[in-house]
C-alpha cells in the first residue's frame, strides 16, 4: 500500500551559552533546526513507502530487518524499499542495555553506515536521518545483496525495546 500524503521529519536543538564577565553576563544562543518534508511519489523530495514498529529483542539477541520485501506495513502488505529517505530509531528509556544498529553479517545495508560500522543508542537515545528535498537517490537499498539493517541488544541479562520509523521510495 503506497504512502499517499507524504511525510515530514523535523529535528531541532537549542541552548544558550553564558559566561560571567566583569560588568555583566555574555550570552551566545545556539540553534540548529532541520525539517524534511516529502511529497507522495518516488523522485526528488518524494516518498511512497513507510514502515514503523516497536520491537523488543531478548538479552544478547539480534535481528536483521530486510528492507526489500519482508517487512509488513500496518495493513499487512509487504514493504519494499529501493531508497531510504528518512530513518528514526529510538531506544526505550527503560532499557538497561544499549541498542546497536548496523553491520549485518551478510547483505548489510551499506549506504548509511558502511558494511562494518555500527551506531550505539544508549537507553533513551535516538537518531534521526533525513535526505534533502532535492535528493532523488537517498540511501540506496539493493535487494538480496545490500538490504539488511541489523539491530542488536548489546548485552546479556535484559531485553531491549526500540521504536523504528522508515520512510522511503519503491524505485
Amino acid at each position: 500500500m503506497p504512502l499517499t500524503s507524504g511525510a515530514t521529519v523535523a529535528v531541532s536543538a537549542s541552548g544558550e551559552l553564558t559566561s560571567a564577565l566583569d560588568l555583566g553576563t555574555g550570552r551566545a544562543s545556539q540553534i540548529l533546526a532541520r525539517r524534511m518534508t516529502l511529497g507522495s511519489g518516488t523522485g526528488a523530495g518524494k516518498a511512497d513507502r513507510i514502515w514503523s514498529d516497536r520491537r523488543t529483542l531478548a538479552a544478547s539477541a539480534t535481528e536483521d530487518l530486510d528492507l526489500a520485501g519482508v517487512l509488513l506495513d500496518a495493513f499487512g502488505a509487504a514493504v519494499t524499499f529501493a531508497r531510504i529517505k528518512g530513518l528514526i530509531i529510538a531506544a526505550a528509556a527503560g532499557n538497561t542495555n544499549n541498542v546497536v544498529v548496523g553491520a549485518a553479517a551478510s547483505a548489510p545495508w551499506i549506504t548509511l553506515l558502511g558494511a562494518t560500522h555500527t551506531l550505539t543508542l544508549r537507553p533513551g537515545a535516538f537518531v534521526a536521518v533525513g535526505t534533502g528535498a532535492a535528493d532523488a537517490i537517498g540511501y540506496a537499498v539493493t535487494a538480496t545483496t545490500a538490504d539488511l539493517l541489523k539491530v542488536a541488544n548489546s548485552a546479556a541479562g535484559t531485553p531491549v525495546t526500540y521504536d523504528i520509523h522508515i520512510i522511503g521510495a519503491s524505485v
